[in-house]
């Protein structure tokens, strides 16, 4: 397939996509493109009130229907301003309902994903593909599509209107016509290209920016910033190189086009000129020809580009409907939905209670975006209330096991089990409702500290809120604040300190009460006196609950009644503290060596 055959392709496929979106609105499209035609034909009828006015009033000196005149050109105006005026409110709020509804869609989509795909998708990719992909779908499918409604309307009927007035003058228009039209295919299809290049070299100065602010102390301390300004000025050089040059082909385009203008009005001036003084064609049809001339090459001009532009906005329909057609790993069958509901629609009745009791059965798991087995044919059974603790060094995959009890992820083969059934046979709306997690990098929403609180049980108390801070030592935290519990937490909890996040976060995992606990080195950002206030609260919370706790100070996990050591992301042992440290293996050496470190400081 050659280039412009898939060019073609790219712009009949964008073309369908676009109808295909616009499809739910094709009540408000349609009475765009019918008011959009009537503005087009209204304009075009205006050079042809001169025309009258020139012939039957100047040319023949009279004032003879005058009032008839006047008010047919009033009925005109009126009506082209008020489908003006229509067409322009539709698509205002064509544009942002589209907006609205695909980014409703694509943020409900995101949702329902695996965290496989979040982390195999930057926090820059899909903001990009919720706001800016919806925005250009949005101005796409109501001013871009307006556009070419309203300049192709305006081209057939001023055209339609020369060939009915003078077919001989309008043959040596309609041959500048087509010379602009080759003419705006050719220049926009080389600006097309230098501008898909500037847009990347944006994106590329947008990260270094961006990189650059985010880590200036990295920055500073590395003493870089020499480094950092040179490569940011070098980016921006290339981004000013490619811009003149788009600003010269534009500027050449812009000139070669009014020189066409010039010549067809001055064909019109000449040709018609001379129909004039041998009495073939009056004034008025002269000046038609003359205003027909100024105005018909800014329409070729905008239907080219509209059109060309179609294959610019191809980049977005893609990256959404890739969004959108894109499945989670980890979804509810239709059985399960059927009996307990969906996320948003969930049923309540048939919620059974959680006992607690956990089992891994012959599970072996490979993450979505690893090459290696993380769990191999594992068994482990975990009676309720019970405190499983999972040590190892940073990065040997110490999340698996909570990632699959949390059904983050779905097994390769084998079972997880909560109270003898097999996770599957829930929906993940009743899972999560039972499980309560305190993250290691905790994070807090905008809102107060209520809200955030809130979020674990929406109808909580004020009462209940203090108990869950007192569990976790936080009531004096709280109480210390300027506006207590109304206290901003700023975005992602930036109004608080590290330690003050991971007691709220801490809090907001004990206020639902949960049957499963998971602690993801949730003392880990906080002070030695606070911690141990915590680990005597985590001991009274856990003797009813099952708990995981991922532990780096393998002091805080002594009394857990089992402990799983992780090596390069594979269970290399377990058992109590007493039967690991027995066998002087794996948690053998992360134990002492840890606590000789410790001496080392002390």
């Amino acid at each position: 397939m050659s280039y412009r055959q898939a060019d073609k392709k790219k712009k009949r496929w964008t073309l369908r996509t676009i109808l295909h979106i616009g499809r739910p609105y094709a009540l408000s499209m349609t009475v765009m493109i019918i008011t959009g035609c009537i503005c087009s034909a209204c304009d075009s009828i205006f050079p042809l009130f001169n025309r009258y006015a020139l012939d039957h009033f100047v040319a023949e000196k009279t004032l003879d229907t005058l009032w008839i005149f006047i008010l047919i050109y009033a009925a005109v105006l009126i009506l082209q301003k008020l489908n003006d005026l229509i067409s322009a409110l539709i698509c205002g709020r064509l544009e942002v309902t589209v907006n609205r509804d695909l980014r409703n869609a694509s943020f409900g989509h995101f949702r329902r994903l695996s965290l496989s795909y979040f982390n195999k998708n930057s926090v820059g990719a899909i903001h990009s593909r919720v706001m800016s992909d919806t925005s250009k779908i949005g101005e796409t499918v109501s001013w871009k599509l307006m556009d070419i409604v309203w300049n192709g309307s305006y081209l057939v009927c001023i055209l339609v209107n020369m060939a009915v007035i003078s077919p001989r003058l309008f043959i040596v228009i309609f041959g500048l016509v087509v010379l602009a039209s080759l003419l705006s295919v050719l220049f926009q299809k080389k600006l097309i290209r230098i501008n898909r290049f500037i847009r990347q070299q944006n994106s590329v100065i947008t990260g270094d920016f961006n990189q650059t602010i985010t880590g200036i102390r990295a920055v500073k301390s590395l003493g870089i910033e020499d480094k950092a300004e040179k490569e940011f000025f070098s980016d921006t050089q290339v981004m000013k190189k490619y811009s003149v040059r788009a600003g010269n082909y534009s500027a050449l385009f812009s000139a070669t086009v009014s020189l066409v203008s010039a010549a067809a009005l001055s064909a019109v001036l000449w040709r018609g000129g001379m129909m004039t003084l041998e009495g073939a064609m009056m004034i008025g049809t002269l000046s038609v020809f003359m205003s027909y001339a100024l105005g018909m090459i800014e329409p070729v001009q905008n239907i080219v580009r509209t059109i060309s532009e179609f294959t610019a906005i191809q980049a977005n329909l893609e990256r959404y409907n890739e969004l959108m057609s894109t499945g989670s790993d980890v979804e509810d069958s239709p059985e399960v939905i059927e009996k307990y509901g969906t996320g948003s629609a969930p049923r309540l009745e048939n919620w059974e209670k959680m006992h607690g009791d956990v089992e891994f059965e012959n599970v072996t798991f490979t993450y979505p975006d690893g090459d290696s087995e993380v769990l191999s044919n594992f068994s482990l059974k975990i009676p309720k209330g019970s405190m499983v603790a999972i040590v190892g060094e940073t990065g040997a995959g110490k999340t698996t096991l909570v990632n699959l009890v949390c059904r983050f992820y779905e097994p390769d083969s084998g079972r997880v089990l909560i109270d003898g059934r097999d996770i599957r046979e829930r929906s993940v709306g009743w899972l999560h409702s039972h499980i309560g997690y305190v993250l290691q990098t905790p994070h807090l929403f905008s809102g107060s500290i209520r809200d955030n609180l809130r979020y674990a049980k929406p109808d909580a108390t004020d009462e209940e809120i203090y108990a869950a801070l007192d569990a976790v030592s936080a009531r004096e935290l709280v109480d210390g604040l300027e506006n207590g519990l109304d206290t901003p937490a700023g975005e992602g909890g930036n109004s608080l300190s590290t330690g003050q996040k991971q007691l709220i976060s801490f809090a907001r995992a004990i206020l639902c009460d949960p049957d499963i606990l998971i602690l993801d080195e949730a003392t880990s950002s906080v002070d030695t006196i606070t911690e141990k206030k915590i680990q005597s609260a985590i001991k009274a919370l856990t003797d009813d609950r099952t708990s995981f706790v991922i532990a780096h100070r393998l002091s805080t996990i002594v009394g857990a009644d089992m402990i799983i050591a992780v090596l390069d992301g594979k269970i290399a042992e377990q058992g109590t503290h007493r039967e690991l440290m027995e066998k002087k293996g794996y948690y053998y050496s992360l134990y002492t060596r840890q606590h000789e470190d410790i001496d080392k400081v002390l």
